[in-house]
């Protein structure tokens, strides 16, 4: 999961990286899940494409023997 900030600067939740159906910049940036629910974030989209990248290297490398 991803950690991502809301657009208040209040508040930070976690997100399924595997959940995410596109991320866009309308100039906030949008992270759509698949189950069609839209979230504002504050990181940009190439913030939270790095955030799934490292993500997912994380995860892989836990899983090596």
């Amino acid at each position: 999961m991803i950690l991502v900030t809301r657009l208040n600067k209040a508040s930070q939740y976690y997100i399924n990286e595997d959940l995410i159906e596109c991320i866009e910049e309308t100039p906030d940036t949008i992270v759509t899940l698949s189950n069609g629910r839209k979230m504002t974030v504050m990181e940009s989209a190439i913030e939270v494409v790095e955030k799934i990248r490292e993500e997912k290297i994380r995860i892989r490398r836990a899983t090596e023997f």
